[in-house]
Formats: structure tokens, sequence, C-alpha cells
């Protein structure tokens, strides 16, 4: 019949913790100090609001098994997404395994930006490029600027100079920022569009000739 936990203020080093089967209403400024939580227990309560919840239990971020169900806050339609998104350490919620599908759902719902973004990086790889080649798309290549060195750099005696060319003034500021970029490493990313693209049972079941996938390639410095 537990219906208060500021009896619990100064166990800091508590790594599980059962409260299932109280009269919990509430637990908001109670659990947040307890880091090292690995395992809590808070089923057969009646936590009604899910939002202050999870932002109690935010903090733990050792916590992987957490138990929620027969709460009010639990009928949430969205309740097991929100959960798994916004407390990413929990692998066992409600006496279940967080599967990675469940993972990537919770990313689309609540992120959908970082998701979209998940979604069409496929891989990016370091491309072995000489200084002064055209950089760009695969769909627009433009031609390389003629860097125009400063005269000093002519001389042989001064090729240790490059080394430190941000200090030599460039007749063109243009040149001088060209040659900066240029000594990054050139980086190439291919993306699909994996919404686009059927899944293996989709293909079975559907028995239809898959369109060939558009594959953009970017390089960039």
């Amino acid at each position: 019949q537990i219906q208060d936990l500021t009896f619990l203020i100064k166990n800091y080093c508590l790594t599980e913790l059962y409260l299932n089967n109280n009269e919990l209403t509430d637990i908001s400024g109670a659990l947040k100090h307890l880091c090292a939580l690995q395992i809590l227990l808070l089923h057969n309560n009646q936590l009604k609001k899910l939002d202050k919840t999870v932002k109690e239990l935010k903090g733990m971020i050792s916590l992987q098994t957490l138990n929620l169900f027969h709460n009010p806050l639990a009928q949430d339609p969205d309740y097991r997404l929100y959960v798994i998104y916004f407390l990413p350490s929990v692998q066992l919620l409600d006496r279940k395994s967080v599967t990675q599908g469940e993972r990537e759902s919770a990313l689309h719902l609540y992120n959908r930006e970082r998701s979209c973004v998940v979604q069409s990086i496929a891989f990016g790889k370091r491309v072995n490029t000489p200084l002064g080649t055209a950089v760009g798309s695969s769909r627009c290549t433009q031609p390389a600027r003629r860097l125009m060195m400063p005269s000093v750099w002519n001389h042989p005696d001064n090729a240790h100079l490059l080394c430190s060319f941000c200090r030599i003034p460039f007749e063109n500021s243009e040149d001088a920022v060209l040659l900066r970029a240029m000594t990054r490493s050139l980086m190439e990313f291919s993306s699909v569009d994996w919404n686009k693209v059927a899944t293996c049972r989709e293909r079975r079941l559907e028995n239809k000739v898959e369109e060939p996938r558009e594959k953009l390639t970017v390089q960039f410095r």
C-alpha cells in the first residue's frame, strides 16, 4: 500500500527496485537520483501520466528491465513506443524484449527527420583524388578551378610553406579557400530510398518485377 517514495531520497546506489502491487499515483521527484538502477518494477500501481513518469526515469542510463503494465498510463495507444524511444537503455519492457523493429518504429514516430536520414544513407567511403580534380556528385560534375598559388611557392626551397599556407597571403581569397578545402579528404556517400525497396516478404507475396532502384552518389570534402 505504498503511496509515497520520499523515503528513497538517500538511496543513491540501488540497482534493483521492486515497487509493484502498490498504490503509487505519481513518482515525480522520487527516483531520478537513482542513476545506477538496472531493474525497476512498477506494475500494478495507479500511475496515470506517461510523460511525467518517463521524464523521471530518463536519467537512469543503466536501466535495462522496466515494468509499467497494469497502470492507467499503459492504456495510451503509443505507450510502448514512447517508452522505448525516451528510455533507449531499456531492453526488457513489461516482460517482453524490445526489438530492433520497435526501436525503428519509435524513432520514425518521435523523430521522423532523423529516421529519414537513417533510412536514406547506405554507406560512405573515402575516395583517393589528387589535388585539383573535379569534385561533385555523379549527376553534376563541375570542372575544377585553376588554383593560383602565391609566387613565393614557385621556388623549390619554399615547398615547406605548404604546411602553413594560411600565413601567406593569396592574390585571390577564393584560392585560399579552395586550397584549404582540397587538403581535406574527399568523401563519397551513396544513398538509396529504402522506403521504395520491397522487402523479401513483399516480393514473394506480390510476385511483381521490382523496379530498378535509384542510387544517388555525392562527393564532398
